[in-house]
């Protein structure tokens, strides 16, 4: 039996996109991966549209943290087998050397946190989000086995 494999989805505050990306593989991908998120300089909050716009899909959100990508680096850490940067701005920093050397892609999209409007149009911008990151999510999951190609990963990043 194949051992599901450990996927950690990066950004700099680890208060969204790499949250929403984090659930999503979690339901999505159950049984054959295991997803982790964490950030550069983490909020220490989950923002709380991501929150509502999770609950409101039905993931539980009580154990969920906004962390530094240091707990995955550091001794004892679960192995990743592919690390995913969600943002431009994690993107273009300087990644810890991950144990084990994991396959790294980009998926970047825009902020949903970084919006300025009223309540419902932030929600859209949340949904937007979580909707591109499902249909990247889904697509990667209609491989039999996990890409190793980088093409194919990165192309994934490009789906919208």
């Amino acid at each position: 039996m194949n051992r599901e494999k450990n996927i950690l989805f990066l950004c700099t505050g680890n208060s969204a996109r790499s949250i929403l990306a984090e659930c999503l593989m979690n339901r999505l991908g159950e049984g054959r991966y295991h997803a982790y998120s964490a950030g550069s300089s983490p909020t220490g909050t989950i923002h709380p549209i991501a929150k509502t716009l999770l609950e409101s899909r039905r993931f539980d959100t009580s154990k969920l943290r906004s962390k530094s990508w240091d707990e995955f680096s550091a001794p004892g850490a679960p192995k990743m087998d592919l690390v995913v940067t969600v943002c431009d701005s994690a993107h273009d920093e300087v990644c810890p050397v991950w144990p084990g050397a994991p396959l790294q892609t980009h998926w970047g999209l825009e902020d949903p946190a970084k919006f300025d409007g009223s309540t419902t149009m932030q929600m859209a911008h949340f949904e937007s989000a979580y909707d591109i990151l499902r249909r990247r999510i889904l697509d990667f999951l209609t491989h039999e086995r996990m890409p190793t190609n980088r093409a194919v990963l990165n192309s994934i990043g490009q789906i919208g």
